[in-house]
């Protein structure tokens, strides 16, 4: 186990270990326990009763959320030429084809998040392997294949996230930044537990939470209580 420096310790002296907070009460908490010289994330990381080795209890969605992430997001575009003017009048920060694919190909993925139309995913194909294992690979689950470029590509670079339940059942993702006021903070957190809520896996018998912990990038993690 890593050694902890002193101000970890003293942070981590700040938390009761056993109670669950309020949400309120622990993003408040989170800030103060927080002594990064960068302005660090509200990091959410949701256990969950999901078993992703099922289908029928696999976790995946996307959530708009009430006040962003505060992150600069660089999303490509993979469309048909006649919807580059589309892409393009949405900011989109990459816009290709056959060009994107000869990058991909190589290894060169300049961006974040790569958003296509369905007619396109034939194309895409060809580099799946590339995409793949970096989690680049779009998908209509995702909400990165779609028909209307403009607005998802809008939403991505602005609001839009993705969860989803990693090999061990669980979710872990940032959700805002710690100087984002307390309560934009509480409400993106709370959009992504409803999301989640409501994209329940049929398969999940009972409660689909287990355990929620608030934490800021690199310091002592806050529980919090969930009904």
């Amino acid at each position: 186990m890593p050694k902890r420096g002193k101000k970890f310790i003293e942070a981590k002296a700040k938390i009761i270990p056993e109670k669950k907070y309020e949400m309120a009460e622990a993003v408040a908490l989170v800030k103060e326990v927080s002594y990064s010289k960068f302005t660090g994330a509200l990091e959410l990381h949701v256990w969950t009763n999901a078993n992703p080795k099922y289908n029928d209890q696999m976790l995946r969605g996307t959530v708009v959320l009430p006040h962003g992430t505060g992150k600069k997001v660089t999303v490509a575009a993979f469309v048909s030429d006649d919807k580059r003017d589309e892409a393009k009048a949405a900011w989109a920060d990459i816009i290709g084809n056959e060009e994107l694919l000869t990058a991909i190909d190589k290894g060169e993925m300049k961006f974040d998040i790569l958003v296509t139309t369905a007619d396109q995913m034939r194309s895409l194909a060809k580099v799946a392997k590339q995409l793949g294992p970096k989690g680049l690979m779009p998908s209509p689950k995702a909400g990165t294949v779609t028909a209307n470029l403009s607005k998802t590509i809008d939403e991505l670079k602005k609001w839009r996230v993705e969860f989803k339940l990693d090999k061990t059942g669980n979710v872990h993702l940032a959700v805002g930044k710690l100087d984002f006021a307390d309560e934009s903070l509480v409400e993106n957190v709370e959009s992504i537990i409803n999301a989640m809520e409501d994209n329940k896996p049929t398969g999940v018998k009972g409660n689909l939470i287990k355990k929620i912990v608030l934490a800021p990038t690199m310091w002592p993690g806050v529980q919090v209580t969930h009904k």
